[in-house]
Parts: structure tokens; sequence; C-alpha cells
């Protein structure tokens, strides 16, 4: 896949900047190639592009000091979470700065009155849930990677509890951003709702980067539920599985996951993880509730999946029954690598309506066995959202090319089913050639707002919009 190439800065325009951020940060701002070849790429798909510095920020104001001289010398930044994106986020494809953000770490205000929380960037989801856990609350987005909370603001993440929490879309309420020329802006506010003006907070949200650095997050947060409920269910074949799930949304069933795990991601993980099921197509669920209604809930759900041929119902409530029963979604892209050893693993994902689901996945199914690959799939079906993970050799220009003509077909398919090329994973570089297909004409107006916010394309360039290629 041939990557975008935005242009460089000058050599004395970099030199200028780090000379002044080594001026201004000492030994957070680093220049050693050891650090900045960890901070050139993601995970999932290669895609690696070197920084000529590292900077560790700790406070608001230092960003702004950073943006603002890189901005006045044109150099690029991209901001730098956990390290976990899947499409190329975090390649310094110009080059400049990498602005790390995991010093900006503090939860800054917790609200178990409201219901919320105020935390800064580089907090991350496992450490939030840890400290909040003697209120009664928790915060649900779960993208599957202890991602910085910063990080899943930028890529609008989604996971396993989405079907019934949201995403992080519908879970933040307001941002801090510090924008390309250097001002510290608020968005949104503690109110649940607002008509107040233009809804920038969900303007930056899902942006990657690419129109300012998210530094504090507003957030909603839940109450733990009384009882929670795991099952898994195994079927004869895909479309039954995807069919009980239809089903079982349609009837009102307020499940907090629904996932959905292949034949071949089970005999991976059944080998991995040492499971005690059969290599078939397997639904993995959880139920939050009151004791009466996920007794309730499960009780239906049961029936339901009898209907689709449906067996071998486990069911746990137990914390560690649970964990038990979970192992193999949790260690799904684990299972996928120690499968077949020294395979690479081209990771993807594509939404569409749950009416279309069922058709997308047999149609994916019959495109894999055309190309003769192993192929794992697993998926978030309760809101149409799936994955594969593509076992190829990423030194095999024959497998390589048969793995991203695989991704891009998916792609492509679930657009015109109607839904798009990622639900979850974000744009980054390997799903622009997507943008125009999906969108039309409104990516020109993307790019407009792109201009408008940045006009000298500092922010995370070659990312995102394709008219910036």
């Amino acid at each position: 896949m041939s990557l975008p190439t935005p242009p460089r800065p000058s050599e004395a325009a970099v030199n200028s900047v780090v000379a002044a951020l080594q001026t201004r940060f000492g030994d957070r701002a680093v220049t050693n190639m050891a650090i900045r070849e960890q901070h050139g790429h993601g995970e999932g798909l290669p895609a690696f592009g070197l920084p000529d510095v590292v900077v560790f920020p700790e406070m608001n104001e230092e960003v702004a000091f950073i943006l603002k001289t890189c901005n006045d010398a044109g150099v690029p930044v991209v901001p730098f979470g956990a390290g976990s994106s899947l499409e190329g986020q975090l390649a310094a494809l110009s080059g400049g700065v990498s602005l790390d953000m995991s010093r900006f770490d503090k939860v800054l205000d917790v609200s178990p009155e409201a219901m919320d929380c105020r935390v800064q960037a580089g907090v991350t989801r496992e450490a939030l849930n840890a400290y909040i856990r003697e209120t009664g609350l928790f915060f649900p987005v779960d993208p599957g990677a202890n991602a910085s909370i910063g990080g899943m603001a930028a890529t609008r993440a989604s996971g396993t509890n989405a079907v019934r929490y949201g995403t992080m879309r519908e879970n933040i309420l307001g941002l801090t951003v510090v924008t390309p020329d250097g001002r510290i802006v608020r968005t949104g506010s503690r109110a649940k709702k607002s008509s107040a003006g233009l809804d920038l907070t969900h303007l930056y949200v899902g942006s990657e980067g690419t129109l300012g650095v998210i530094t504090e997050i507003q957030l909603r947060l839940y109450g733990t539920p009384d009882s929670i409920v795991a099952a898994v269910c195994q079927f004869d074949d895909l479309d039954s599985a995807v069919n009980t799930v239809v089903m079982a949304l349609q009837s009102g069933l307020k499940m907090a996951r629904i996932e959905l795990v292949d034949e071949m991601q089970m005999k991976a993980s059944i080998l991995y993880s040492q499971l005690d099921f059969e290599a078939k197509p397997s639904l993995f669920l959880e139920f939050h509730g009151t004791a009466f209604g996920t007794a309730e809930d499960v009780e239906l759900m049961q029936a339901i999946a009898s209907e689709f041929g449906g067996s071998k119902f486990d069911f746990a409530e137990k914390p560690e029954d649970r964990n038990r029963l979970w192992k193999a979604r949790h260690n799904a892209y684990h299972a996928s690598i120690a499968f077949m050893p020294g395979k690479s693993s081209m990771s993807t994902d594509a939404c569409v309506p749950i009416s279309e689901l069922a058709n997308c996945l047999l149609e994916t199914k019959a495109d894999v066995a055309q190309t003769g690959m192993t192929v794992m799939m697993v998926g978030h079906v309760g809101d149409g959202n799936f994955h594969l993970g593509i076992l190829y050799d990423a030194n095999d220009p024959v497998e390589t090319e048969k793995a991203e003509g695989l991704s891009f077909r998916v792609a492509r398919r679930a657009i015109a089913m109607g839904g798009t090329s990622t639900g979850e994973h974000g744009v980054g570089v390997h799903k622009i050639v997507h943008m125009r297909e999906e969108h039309g004409e409104a990516v020109d107006i993307m790019q407009q707002v792109k201009n408008a916010l940045d006009p000298k394309g500092i922010m995370n360039p070659g990312k995102v919009y394709p008219a910036s290629i």
C-alpha cells in the first residue's frame, strides 16, 4: 500500500523548533532514536514515520507553547496517546514533533451525584475505572486495549459495551482543546444537553488529531450494575448466530455485550486459551441490571437462541467465572498470532446496519474462501460492527497484496450496504482511500473545516482527508 507523503518542513525550521523545545523542556524533549522509533507507529497495519523529536508536556500551557512554536515554523505535530491506534494515525509522515500525552495522567474531578468526571487526556481506561471503583460508578467504553481517554476521544472509539452504553461520541460532555495556534479552548459543559451554538465538542471527537490536541475530557459515568451475568452460546453456522442477535435486539433485550466469534477464531482461541468449546460460531453475551432483570433476560435469550439451534449455553455470575467465559474473546488477537507463527495480522473493521449484517458477513466469508487465506472474524454484532484479522506474510508481496485487497473489498462492501468503512478504528492513513466513496462531496466540507482550523496544515498531516495527500 502506498502511503501518503505530505511535504516535509525545511531542515532549518525543524532545527529551530527542536532547539526551542529543548530549551523550554530540557530532558522532556527527546531526540533519542529509540524513543523516536517507538513513537513513529501504532499497532495494526504497517505505517511508519519517524518524528524528529518527542516531547512530554505536563500542562495545557505547555501544549499551547509547543503548538504555537510549531505553527509559527510550519512544523508538523502528531499527538500520541497509548500507542494502540490501528490505522496509522501515529506515523509522523512528515517528521516533526510527536506530542506524547502520557504525563497528562490525572483524574481532575469526579462527581458521583452528577455521574460525571473530568480527566486529563493521558489517563487510561483501566486507570480511570480503578480510580472511581469505590464510588460505585464505572466508565463503560471498552475498545479492548488499555487506551488513553484522549486517544479514545480522538478516534471516536467504541468497543464491546457499545450496544448498551454507546461509543465515545455519546459519553463525552465536553473537552479542553489546544488549537494549532496555541489557544486553549473549552467546549461543552457538564449539562446532559445543550442548544447553545455549534457542537464543537463532537467536531473534535473523532478528528484523529488533525484539528487540535485534546487535553481534557468531561465524561459520563454509570452506576455499577447490581447483577452481571455472562454467557456463551454456540451455533452450527454464522447465519444462525447473527439471526439470533437480530431477533434478540428486535425483542427489546438490553444486553450490555453481544460479541460474535467465528469458527476459525474459536479454533485458534481453543488452542491458545485451552477452552472447553467446539470450533463453531459462538456468541459471547453479557447482561447488566438487577438480579431479577438479568435472570429474565438470560431466559429470553436462551429461548431465542434455541430457535436457531443454539447449544452449549454456559452462564457465569462470579467475576472469575465471567472472566473464564470471556477468555476467548479477550485473547483473540494473541490467539490468532499464535495460530500461525511467523505470520502478521492485518486488522480491519467495518460496520453495517444490523439488517445487513448477515449478508455482509456471509459475502465476506465467501470472499475469504476465494483468497485461500486464513482469516479470523470477531464482531460487536449488537451494533453491526465486525473485525477481520487477516493472517499474512508481511515479507511476501503476493500475500500482502491479497490481504490488502480483502481489506479493501470489506470496506467497499460495507459502504455499499449503507454502512461505513470503519466502525471504530478510525481513518488514519489506511482508510483515506474510502472517504470519497463513503462521504462524496461531504469530504470537501471536511477539508474546508480542516483548512479553517489548521490553515498551515501542521496537525497530523496526511491523515483522514483525501485532499491532504
